[in-house]
């Protein structure tokens, strides 16, 4: 009996004090800190319809924003949304930029069964080994990053943020951007910017 209570409370005292670094580097943003400015992890995983993406496949070509997610995870439900409204108002077929979306689910159907019903428009990449998520150092969802055409982490942030459509927009360099179905308000009581004169 003495065992089982010394094994929980160092149980205990081991996930407290992991709770705590983890928190700590959420808010520090110290993985995110560690890759900025320094060439992406490469990596290949299969995506949903059994094409192999690399990372590499991208490289002097386009700008890539990679989003690692998982369908059990609340806030990538939000965000996934965001990230689809903001690829489907941006991405035509001359841009300058690629999405991909790295499940780290461990059940191929439950990622299948999410971006089928979230309706994702970017290629869908299985990771469930985890090995470009570890690459990138992610030990909390959703986590996105930026990566300029040489290869280089130009943006990171962890966690769902209203308005990241804003920070994205600036980090893959699209001026004046408005989210889809804004306008300005030029006269109070006229929603569409008609005053009526």
């Amino acid at each position: 009996m003495a065992l089982a209570i010394s094994g929980l409370a160092v149980f205990t005292v081991w996930i407290s004090w992991r709770a705590k670094a983890l928190e700590t580097r959420l808010h520090s943003g110290s993985e995110i800190t560690q890759l900025l400015r320094k060439p992406a992890p490469d990596f290949t995983l299969q995506s949903l319809d059994g094409r192999a993406v690399s990372l590499g496949d991208f490289r002097g070509k386009k700008n890539v924003v990679v989003s690692f997610w998982a369908s059990w995870c609340g806030p990538c439900r939000m965000e996934i949304p965001s990230l689809r409204a903001f690829y489907q108002q941006n991405h035509k077929a001359d841009a300058d930029f690629e999405f991909v979306a790295v499940s780290i689910d461990d059940d191929r159907s439950a990622a299948e069964q999410y971006a089928a019903t979230a309706k994702m428009p970017f290629p869908v990449l299985l990771d469930a080994a985890k090995k470009a998520s570890d690459a990138y150092g992610v030990e909390s969802i959703p986590q996105l990053f930026v990566i300029d055409k040489n290869g280089t982490v130009t943006y990171g942030v962890t966690g769902y943020m209203p308005g990241m459509e804003f920070a994205l927009a600036n980090a893959l360099g699209i001026k004046d951007y408005s989210p889809v179905g804004t306008k300005p308000n030029f006269a109070a009581g006229a929603p569409d910017g008609n005053t009526g004169h």
